[in-house]
Formats: structure tokens, C-alpha cells, sequence
């Protein structure tokens, strides 16, 4: 199995070095806005515990995982009055995993409304925000 890397983008955004529109974090967890959202209100939960994807994470830091999956989904739904909720997670090039540390990709669905192709295009900063405020607000309540 290959090795984690440490400089992989999301090691450098849960230690400051790169900006992200975070909406929670826990003693486990963090959770912020994907910068290239399939929809709007796209956002990434990653565990603070260093793994490449599911295969190699300790059970612990899975188990500590998706509750925070299930708590961002549930005001996710809520901030975006979302019809549904699409949870992905890739493990490894061939099934399209790009970014090398565990992640999960919670979208809010609206019926009749495809998702957007992952295109490599950004978000504009000020969209990410205004994203992040709302689900900030649903989180709370």
C-alpha cells in the first residue's frame, strides 16, 4: 500500500497552510467548503487523523467519521433545502480518488437537478462564503 503523504492539500488545509471555508470542527473532524461543488452547498468532511482513504484508516478514526458525516448532511439538507443528500468517497486512482487523505463528499440533490461534472473549475470566493454561512446557521440550530 502506498504511503500517506503528508503534504497532500488536505494535510496542508487542516494545518492553516492552504485557506478553506470551514463550517465545523471537532477534536476529529473538520468539515469546509469543496472549492469545485458538484452543487451548491458541496462540502468535504475529513477526518484529522492521517489515511489515505478507507483502506488503510484506523477503525477509530471511522468511527468517529461518520457521525460527523451524518450532523454536516442533516444541516446540508437543511441550509440548501435539499430534496436529498449525495455522500461519495473514493479509494485509489481507478476509482477516482485525486486528492490522497480520507474524505467525504456531502451534495445537497434536488430533484430534476443533475449534479455538475467535477471540472476543475472554482468557485468564486465570495459564493463559497455565503455557502458556508448558511450551513454555519443550520448547524447551529
Amino acid at each position: 500500500m502506498t504511503a500517506y503523504d503528508n503534504n497532500n492539500i488536505f494535510a496542508k488545509i487542516l494545518r492553516g497552510e492552504i485557506p478553506s471555508e470551514r463550517v465545523y470542527e471537532d477534536d476529529t473532524c473538520v468539515a469546509f467548503m469543496d472549492v469545485m461543488p458538484q452543487a451548491q452547498g458541496h462540502t468535504l468532511v475529513v477526518p484529522k487523523a492521517p489515511s489515505r482513504n478507507l483502506l488503510d484508516a484506523d477503525p477509530t478514526t471511522l468511527a468517529a467519521l461518520m457521525p460527523t458525516v451524518q450532523k454536516i448532511a442533516q444541516a446540508v439538507k437543511v441550509a440548501f433545502d435539499a430534496d436529498g443528500i449525495v455522500v461519495k468517497q473514493y479509494n485509489e486512482p481507478a476509482a477516482g480518488q485525486t486528492v490522497y487523505h480520507l474524505h467525504i463528499h456531502v451534495i445537497p440533490a434536488h430533484d430534476g437537478v443533475p449534479l455538475k461534472a467535477h471540472t476543475g473549475e472554482m468557485e468564486k470566493p465570495e459564493v463559497l462564503k455565503a455557502n458556508a454561512e448558511k450551513l454555519r446557521a443550520a448547524l447551529k440550530s
